[in-house]
This record gives C-alpha cells, structure tokens and sequence, in this order.
C-alpha cells in the first residue's frame, strides 16, 4: 500500500470520538458508546487512548489502564478493509514502548477463544495464555483467553 507512509500514531482526542465510533461499530458486535469513550478520555486517569491515521482518517484504535506498573490493553481495533497490513501490530507495538516508557513491568488482556489472528499478533509480542474467563462475552457468552507478558 502506497499510502503506509501517511501512517500515524498520537493520542485520542475527544475530537476523535466520532471517527473511533467508525471503527468499533465496524470492529464489535457489542461496541462501546460514545459515552463510554468520553468517560475514558476525561475522567478515567489510568486510561491511554492512541489513533491510527492514515492520510488523516482514523482508521485503528487502542486502550490500555496503566496503574503503576501493570498495564491492560482495553481494546484495540483496525477498520475492516485495512486489516492484513500489520496495522495492529504497528499499533500494539507502539502501546508497548509507550507502557515501557511509564515504567509498566507486566501487560494483560483478554481476547476471544475464536479470535485466532488477535493471538498470534499478541504471541509476537511474548504474550502468553494465562488463564480463562468463562462467558465473558455479553453478545454470545464466548469465552475469553486472558493473555499476559512481563515486559522488563
């Protein structure tokens, strides 16, 4: 894709809700609300929000709490047509050095039983299965692989 070199990655802006909103309905069966997204980016201090651009669209999103020093991704998302290009993986790699950054020393998630490619991305990060959370998701009761690595 000609278009790579347009790439960026900065913090979520309020201003970017609507365009995220894109996104997670395109991504999630159950998305977030706005609503949430708002609460997230200004009364949720352990929270960390970045967007995905490319040649000025939102395309891509990702969450993390940091509290002291363990880390939790919250959620991370690419449009449907522009996943395949290791977006994710630009995206989730740059959330890493920035958690590296603020000293976090452990990162966990949770991430659907079916959703196989999430978890090959997260195992090219050391991410390892770390236990299960029955029914966890609302929309079909899948479960979930909780997936953690130590970072220093």
């Amino acid at each position: 894709m000609k278009t790579m070199a347009k790439c960026v990655i900065r913090k979520m802006e309020v201003s970017d809700v609507d365009q995220v909103m894109e996104v997670e309905r395109a991504s999630f069966t159950t998305p977030w609300t706005t609503d949430i997204f708002y609460q997230e980016l200004l009364d949720n201090k352990h929270a960390h929000y970045f967007v995905l651009q490319l040649n000025g669209e939102v395309i891509g999103y990702i969450g993390t709490w940091i509290v002291i020093d363990d880390a939790q991704i919250t959620n991370i998302a690419i449009m449907p047509q522009f996943r395949g290009h290791k977006l994710g993986e630009k995206l989730f790699g740059y959330t890493i050095q920035y958690a590296l950054q603020l000293g976090v020393e452990r990162l966990s998630l949770e991430v659907r039983q079916s959703n196989i490619p999430a978890q090959r991305l997260y195992r090219k990060f050391g991410l390892v299965p770390g236990g299960i959370r029955k029914n966890y998701y609302t929309d079909n009761q899948e479960d979930a692989i909780v997936m953690w690595v130590n970072l220093k």
